[in-house]
Protein backbone atom coordinates (compact mmCIF):
# COMPACT_ATOMS: atom_id res chain seq x y z
CA UNK A 1 0.00 0.00 0.00
CA UNK A 2 1.59 3.47 -1.30
CA UNK A 3 1.90 5.79 1.60
CA UNK A 4 0.40 9.40 1.29
CA UNK A 5 2.73 12.61 2.07
CA UNK A 6 1.75 13.82 5.79
CA UNK A 7 2.70 17.19 7.83
CA UNK A 8 3.63 17.51 11.00
CA UNK A 9 0.84 19.89 12.75
CA UNK A 10 1.05 20.91 15.82
CA UNK A 11 -2.60 20.76 18.26
CA UNK A 12 -2.94 22.61 21.72
CA UNK A 13 -0.24 25.22 21.41
CA UNK A 14 2.13 22.36 20.67
CA UNK A 15 1.40 19.91 23.44
CA UNK A 16 0.67 17.48 20.55
CA UNK A 17 2.38 16.60 17.33
CA UNK A 18 0.35 14.69 14.64
CA UNK A 19 0.74 13.36 11.02
CA UNK A 20 -1.80 14.07 8.95
CA UNK A 21 -2.29 12.92 5.19
CA UNK A 22 -1.28 16.37 3.10
CA UNK A 23 -4.13 14.97 0.71
CA UNK A 24 -7.49 13.87 1.75
CA UNK A 25 -9.30 14.56 5.12
CA UNK A 26 -7.44 17.00 7.51
CA UNK A 27 -8.53 17.01 10.79
CA UNK A 28 -9.46 21.16 12.40
CA UNK A 29 -10.82 22.90 15.21
CA UNK A 30 -14.27 20.79 14.74
CA UNK A 31 -11.85 17.77 16.25
CA UNK A 32 -11.02 19.85 19.18
CA UNK A 33 -13.75 21.66 20.17
CA UNK A 34 -15.47 18.02 19.62
CA UNK A 35 -12.36 16.53 21.95
CA UNK A 36 -12.93 19.31 24.55
CA UNK A 37 -17.04 18.69 25.05
CA UNK A 38 -17.04 15.48 26.16
CA UNK A 39 -16.91 15.16 29.49
CA UNK A 40 -14.34 12.33 30.32
CA UNK A 41 -12.85 11.84 33.42
CA UNK A 42 -9.72 9.61 34.52
CA UNK A 43 -10.14 6.26 34.42
CA UNK A 44 -13.25 6.00 31.97
CA UNK A 45 -13.38 4.36 28.70
CA UNK A 46 -14.21 6.46 25.11
CA UNK A 47 -14.66 5.35 21.82
CA UNK A 48 -14.41 6.98 18.73
CA UNK A 49 -16.10 6.24 15.25
CA UNK A 50 -14.48 7.35 12.53
CA UNK A 51 -11.27 7.95 14.20
CA UNK A 52 -8.72 9.13 11.34
CA UNK A 53 -5.59 9.89 12.22
CA UNK A 54 -6.26 10.51 15.92
CA UNK A 55 -6.71 14.23 16.53
CA UNK A 56 -10.13 14.57 18.87
CA UNK A 57 -9.00 10.90 20.37
CA UNK A 58 -5.73 12.38 21.51
CA UNK A 59 -6.43 16.37 22.58
CA UNK A 60 -9.28 14.13 24.42
CA UNK A 61 -6.30 11.80 25.77
CA UNK A 62 -3.98 14.77 26.71
CA UNK A 63 -6.90 16.97 28.48
CA UNK A 64 -7.93 13.98 30.86
CA UNK A 65 -4.85 12.01 30.96
CA UNK A 66 -6.41 8.35 32.78
CA UNK A 67 -8.65 8.19 29.86
CA UNK A 68 -8.44 4.98 27.67
CA UNK A 69 -10.13 5.37 24.43
CA UNK A 70 -10.93 3.07 20.89
CA UNK A 71 -11.10 4.37 17.82
CA UNK A 72 -13.00 2.78 14.87
CA UNK A 73 -11.41 3.65 11.40
CA UNK A 74 -12.17 2.58 8.38
CA UNK A 75 -9.27 3.44 6.15
CA UNK A 76 -6.04 1.81 7.20
CA UNK A 77 -3.59 4.33 6.58
CA UNK A 78 -5.82 7.06 8.64
CA UNK A 79 -5.67 3.62 11.70
CA UNK A 80 -2.01 3.27 11.26
CA UNK A 81 -1.51 7.23 11.58
CA UNK A 82 -3.16 7.38 14.39
CA UNK A 83 -1.44 4.26 16.26
CA UNK A 84 1.93 6.27 15.17
CA UNK A 85 0.42 9.61 16.28
CA UNK A 86 -0.29 7.81 19.88
CA UNK A 87 3.51 6.39 19.73
CA UNK A 88 4.41 10.12 19.08
CA UNK A 89 2.94 11.42 22.04
CA UNK A 90 3.50 8.46 24.51
CA UNK A 91 -0.26 7.63 24.46
CA UNK A 92 -0.29 4.16 23.01
CA UNK A 93 -0.70 2.51 25.76
CA UNK A 94 -4.24 3.95 26.46
CA UNK A 95 -5.32 3.68 22.97
CA UNK A 96 -7.11 0.67 20.88
CA UNK A 97 -7.73 1.03 17.24
CA UNK A 98 -10.49 -1.17 15.31
CA UNK A 99 -9.73 -1.08 11.46
CA UNK A 100 -13.34 -1.71 10.24
CA UNK A 101 -16.29 0.13 8.55
CA UNK A 102 -19.54 0.32 10.85
CA UNK A 103 -21.81 -1.44 8.51
CA UNK A 104 -19.58 -4.85 9.46
CA UNK A 105 -18.77 -4.73 13.23
CA UNK A 106 -20.10 -7.01 14.95
CA UNK A 107 -21.83 -6.52 18.11
CA UNK A 108 -20.17 -5.83 21.15
CA UNK A 109 -20.42 -5.63 24.89
CA UNK A 110 -22.35 -1.92 26.07
CA UNK A 111 -19.32 -1.15 28.12
CA UNK A 112 -17.98 2.30 27.19
CA UNK A 113 -18.37 5.47 29.39
CA UNK A 114 -18.58 8.36 26.43
CA UNK A 115 -18.63 7.77 22.64
CA UNK A 116 -17.87 10.87 20.05
CA UNK A 117 -17.65 11.39 16.25
CA UNK A 118 -17.42 13.82 13.63
CA UNK A 119 -19.07 12.17 10.86
CA UNK A 120 -19.04 13.19 7.66
CA UNK A 121 -20.46 16.30 6.27
CA UNK A 122 -21.83 16.20 2.81
CA UNK A 123 -24.61 14.43 1.26
CA UNK A 124 -23.82 12.06 -1.06
CA UNK A 125 -24.95 12.88 -4.65
CA UNK A 126 -24.99 16.27 -3.79
CA UNK A 127 -21.90 17.25 -3.74
CA UNK A 128 -19.21 16.97 -6.11
CA UNK A 129 -16.91 14.31 -4.44
CA UNK A 130 -13.08 14.81 -3.54
CA UNK A 131 -10.27 13.89 -6.19
CA UNK A 132 -8.61 11.94 -3.55
CA UNK A 133 -10.34 8.75 -2.44
CA UNK A 134 -10.21 8.80 1.80
CA UNK A 135 -10.76 12.63 1.48
CA UNK A 136 -14.12 11.91 -0.52
CA UNK A 137 -14.93 8.62 1.49
CA UNK A 138 -14.36 11.28 4.30
CA UNK A 139 -16.74 13.42 3.61
CA UNK A 140 -19.30 11.17 1.93
CA UNK A 141 -22.75 10.93 4.03
CA UNK A 142 -25.83 8.61 2.85
CA UNK A 143 -29.46 9.35 4.06
CA UNK A 144 -28.65 6.78 6.19
CA UNK A 145 -25.54 6.75 7.78
CA UNK A 146 -26.44 8.74 10.31
CA UNK A 147 -28.61 6.93 12.21
CA UNK A 148 -26.35 4.14 11.66
CA UNK A 149 -23.19 6.05 13.53
CA UNK A 150 -25.64 6.23 16.67
CA UNK A 151 -27.12 3.01 16.58
CA UNK A 152 -23.60 1.76 16.54
CA UNK A 153 -22.36 4.14 19.59
CA UNK A 154 -25.81 3.75 21.42
CA UNK A 155 -24.84 -0.31 21.50
CA UNK A 156 -21.40 0.38 23.07
CA UNK A 157 -22.34 2.68 25.70
CA UNK A 158 -23.42 1.85 28.99
CA UNK A 159 -26.79 2.84 30.17
CA UNK A 160 -25.70 6.67 31.35
CA UNK A 161 -23.37 6.82 29.17
CA UNK A 162 -22.86 10.05 27.38
CA UNK A 163 -22.86 10.77 23.08
CA UNK A 164 -21.27 13.24 21.92
CA UNK A 165 -21.43 14.65 18.01
CA UNK A 166 -20.00 18.11 16.17
CA UNK A 167 -21.81 18.68 12.76
CA UNK A 168 -23.04 20.95 10.51
CA UNK A 169 -25.86 23.30 11.53
CA UNK A 170 -28.52 21.95 9.09
CA UNK A 171 -28.18 18.47 9.76
CA UNK A 172 -29.67 19.34 13.59
CA UNK A 173 -33.25 17.82 12.09
CA UNK A 174 -31.61 14.47 11.29
CA UNK A 175 -29.23 14.30 14.48
CA UNK A 176 -32.47 14.92 16.55
CA UNK A 177 -34.66 12.11 15.06
CA UNK A 178 -31.68 9.75 15.02
CA UNK A 179 -30.98 9.74 19.10
CA UNK A 180 -34.79 9.96 19.57
CA UNK A 181 -36.19 7.24 21.76
CA UNK A 182 -31.89 5.90 22.46
CA UNK A 183 -30.92 9.01 24.07
CA UNK A 184 -32.28 11.82 26.64
CA UNK A 185 -30.89 15.29 28.23
CA UNK A 186 -29.91 16.22 24.77
CA UNK A 187 -27.91 19.53 25.29
CA UNK A 188 -27.63 21.35 21.86
CA UNK A 189 -24.33 24.17 21.56
CA UNK A 190 -24.43 26.65 18.08
CA UNK A 191 -20.49 27.24 17.01
CA UNK A 192 -21.04 30.38 15.40
CA UNK A 193 -18.12 31.71 13.22
CA UNK A 194 -18.90 35.48 14.43
CA UNK A 195 -21.03 37.73 16.66
CA UNK A 196 -24.69 37.92 15.04
CA UNK A 197 -23.54 35.39 12.01
CA UNK A 198 -25.52 31.99 11.57
CA UNK A 199 -24.41 28.94 13.53
CA UNK A 200 -21.61 27.09 11.30
CA UNK A 201 -21.35 24.06 13.32
CA UNK A 202 -23.42 22.10 16.44
CA UNK A 203 -22.33 20.13 19.43
CA UNK A 204 -24.95 17.46 20.31
CA UNK A 205 -24.40 15.75 23.57
CA UNK A 206 -26.88 13.46 25.04
CA UNK A 207 -27.64 10.65 27.79
CA UNK A 208 -28.67 7.21 26.99
CA UNK A 209 -31.73 5.82 28.94
CA UNK A 210 -31.98 9.52 30.06
CA UNK A 211 -35.90 11.26 30.31
CA UNK A 212 -34.55 14.96 30.93
CA UNK A 213 -35.40 17.43 28.26
CA UNK A 214 -33.59 19.28 25.57
CA UNK A 215 -31.79 22.33 26.38
CA UNK A 216 -30.47 25.00 23.76
CA UNK A 217 -27.31 26.64 25.25
CA UNK A 218 -25.76 29.77 24.32
CA UNK A 219 -22.79 28.24 21.87
CA UNK A 220 -19.38 30.07 21.51
CA UNK A 221 -18.55 33.04 19.23
CA UNK A 222 -15.08 31.51 17.70
CA UNK A 223 -13.99 34.70 16.03
CA UNK A 224 -13.92 38.42 17.26
CA UNK A 225 -13.66 41.69 15.14
CA UNK A 226 -10.38 41.33 13.88
CA UNK A 227 -10.86 37.29 13.27
CA UNK A 228 -8.88 36.22 15.77
CA UNK A 229 -9.96 33.37 17.90
CA UNK A 230 -12.11 34.41 20.91
CA UNK A 231 -10.87 34.14 24.66
CA UNK A 232 -12.82 31.11 25.24
CA UNK A 233 -12.58 29.82 22.01
CA UNK A 234 -8.67 30.43 22.59
CA UNK A 235 -8.62 28.65 25.81
CA UNK A 236 -10.27 25.32 24.53
CA UNK A 237 -7.92 25.60 21.01
CA UNK A 238 -4.66 26.49 22.89
CA UNK A 239 -5.20 25.09 26.44
CA UNK A 240 -7.07 21.98 26.09
CA UNK A 241 -10.02 23.70 28.18
CA UNK A 242 -12.89 22.04 28.79
CA UNK A 243 -16.24 22.87 27.09
CA UNK A 244 -18.85 22.34 29.08
CA UNK A 245 -22.33 21.33 27.97
CA UNK A 246 -24.00 19.71 31.12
Amino acid sequence: MQERPCSDDGFLAGRLKILQPLKGFRAGIDSVFLAASVPAQGGETVIEAGAGAGVAALCLMCRCPGVRLTGLEIDPQAAALFEENARRNNMLDRLTVIRGDLRQLPAGPAVFDHAMANPPFHDEGRSTPSPTPSKAKAHAFGQNDLPLWVNVLHAALRPGGTITIVNRAESLANLLSALDHRFGAISISPLFPRAGSPASRIIVQAVKNAKAPLRLLPGLVLHGDRNDFTPQAQAILREAAPFRLA
